[in-house]
């Protein structure tokens, strides 16, 4: 990157990081300085302490150096006890503020960013670089580095340059002074240069062993795996697997560590031999009547504090370069667009609920893919309809749903509503007129009357009621908390771990209290034993009601109800009407999917 592109990134994270937290950015900020400042003091007073007692200065003027040294010391402690105070509030601050964006940014998503796998393998592979530090993290904590050291970078020069107006020094030492100095900053800062890249190389790749051990680790900590690993013997094959992972991650560990030690030893070296450097320069010039002995300790330990802040500030402003690499992936994330259209009309509230849905010539294929998953769909309906949706896995029954439902727009064709190409309407408010419940709907961890409301607040009459049209009364009679239970322990030790098929029907439930004109049923008896899927479908009329439900199901029998059948097979309706015109031909595809599935029973009864 350029260093106009380093500095926009730099902006806007300093920004970003304001935003969540002023409190985290300020006390970050004048917590570095405090601290930085705190050794200057003892330094300067403890010169003045030791030219005093060498000059035989009386009691009050030593007492006086004492108690400024302890006093300011004190001080500026007690200020940062504060400010450490306010930093760790606000860091949960930032935390927080940070979980909201993750949380915000997805809710915001378009659906069809939500399911792509390079968006999913990018927000993966941005919080487990967090992990390592990289991101928002590093760039508080080396621009907190960074302040610090060019506070003590200025403080240490303030200190140091009355050397240079001492008159009996000669110039040949002064400039040795500033060529020493120099020169060990130099090599410093190259060797710090030359060891960041080495880190920041072996952290990078960390973020993709993150990525595998997060991988392992949902494998053995999930206890729906349990099972398989117990069963199959898995053992073995996983723990090798994580123990040559961890070895090589060692192995490169261990090879880092080894480059940089050596690279650090040089560079103590040559600390040190400035050290003794300015030593014997500083204690001619002394023996010479140049400085006091109070100003060789002074001037020593302010070279010293400025070298180690040279070649850390060196170390933070390179270590903020590469963050900004990190930082620029975390942006792109955030900046992913939402290409749904929003749309601006209101859905009209019919009182006669004659809503019209219109597929017009609808084709449609899935982001980065080159294949059509819908081709040339016609289609139109209207609420009342009890309409299902047949068909082999992959022939598209799905897809279509996540159209009419806005999941996706057409990428030829338009869906209406009453007339109006929905991506007219405001997008909530057509979301609105649909209840869904697809294969993997998800329930929450929440109290079970707060699943079926989709809300933490909820009218408990009418969830019983959803409840009981969605055949869930009886296990609800057995809850002793009725609604108020907890559904699976994640948040709660006494709630209850419910099975697949009462899952669905707390899933329809939900539906079936959004009350919406539209209900949509994917699958809805998959988990379902065979009396509890004959209890859904006898009572389907009674469920739907005066809505519009279409049912989407590869198993026929369960859509005779329905007044009419679209067949779909590979992206295509191949054919429309109720069973018996269905059934009527024989070299149709519904004919051919009832005959085999009737054969598969037939061979079962047998």
């Amino acid at each position: 990157m350029k260093l106009r592109e380093h500095m926009q990134i730099g902006r806007r994270a300093i920004k970003h990081m304001f935003l969540m937290s002023r409190r985290y950015c300020f006390s970050t900020v004048a917590g570095s300085i405090v601290t930085s400042l705190m050794p200057y003091v003892p330094i300067y007073f403890s010169a003045k302490l030791i030219d005093g007692l060498a000059a035989g200065e009386g009691i009050e003027v030593l007492a006086l150096y004492a108690s400024l040294t302890v006093g300011l010391v004190a001080l500026l402690s007690l200020l940062n006890g504060w400010i450490t105070v306010q930093n760790d509030l606000g860091s949960k601050e930032q935390a927080r503020g940070l979980d909201w964006v993750y949380a915000e940014k997805a809710m915001g998503m378009s659906y069809a960013s939500i399911e792509d796998r390079e968006v999913n393998l990018l927000r993966e592979r941005i919080r487990y670089e967090s992990q390592t530090g990289y991101g928002l993290y590093w760039l508080i904590h080396f621009f907190r580095a960074l302040a610090g050291y060019v506070v003590q970078i200025a403080a240490s020069v303030s200190l140091s340059v009355s050397f240079f107006a001492v008159s009996t020094v000669p110039l040949w030492q002064k400039l040795a002074f500033v060529g020493a100095v120099i020169t060990t900053m130099l090599v410093n800062i190259l060797l710090t240069s030359k060891w960041g890249k080495i880190t920041s190389a072996f952290y990078s790749k960390c973020v993709d062993w993150n990525l595998i051990d997060a991988k392992f680790s949902s494998y053995v900590d999930d206890y729906r795996g349990g099972k398989d690993i117990r069963l199959y013997g898995l053992a073995p094959s996983l723990t090798d697997f994580d123990l040559g992972t961890q070895m090589s991650v060692w192995k490169q560990e261990a090879k880092m560590e080894l480059q940089c030690m050596g690279l650090r030893l040089l560079d103590t070296l040559m600390n040190y031999g400035l050290q003794l450097g300015v030593y014997m320069l500083l204690i001619a010039a002394a023996l010479g009547g140049g400085i006091s002995v109070g100003s060789i300790a002074r001037y020593v330990s302010c070279v010293m504090l400025l070298l180690t802040a040279a070649e850390g500030a060196a170390t933070a402003i390179q270590s903020l370069l590469v963050n900004n690499q990190y930082l620029k992936r975390y942006f792109e994330y955030l900046d992913i667009p939402n290409p749904m259209y929003q749309g601006s009309l209101t859905v009209a509230k019919r009182d006669d609920n004659e809503y019209y849905i219109e597929f017009r010539d609808v084709s449609f294929r899935y982001p980065n893919t080159e294949s059509y998953a819908l081709r040339h769909v016609n289609l139109k309906f209207r609420v009342g309809e009890k309409l299902a949706v047949v068909g082999m896995n992959g022939s598209g029954k799905t897809t279509f749903i996540k159209l009419l439902c806005r999941m996706y727009d057409p990428t030829e064709g338009e869906i209406c509503l009453n007339g109006v190409d929905i991506r007219k309407y405001d997008y909530d408010e057509y979301m609105a007129l649909f209840s869904i419940v697809f294969q993997d709907f998800q329930l929450m961890a929440f109290s079970l009357g707060q699943n079926i409301a989709a809300s933490a607040a909820y009218d408990k009459a009418r969830a019983e009621e959803c409840l009981e049209r969605a055949g869930f009364d009886q296990r609800l009679s057995d809850m002793s908390k009725g609604l108020d239970t907890a559904l699976y322990q994640h948040f709660d030790r006494e709630g209850v771990e419910i099975s697949g098929g009462e899952a669905q029907k707390v899933a329809l439930a939900r539906a079936l209290y959004k009350d919406a004109p539209f209900i949509v049923l994917d699958e809805p008896t998959a988990a379902l034993d065979p009396v509890a899927e004959y209890e859904v479908y006898s009572r389907f009329n009674q469920i739907a009601g005066d809505k519009t439900a279409v049912y989407i199901s590869h198993r026929l029998a369960s859509c005779r109800f329905c007044s009419e059948i679209l067949v779909f097979d590979s992206g295509n309706i191949v054919q429309r009407g109720n069973h018996e015109e269905l059934m009527a031909d024989e070299s149709g595809r519904y004919h051919a999917l009832w005959d085999a599935q009737a054969q598969y029973y037939a061979r079962e009864a047998g």
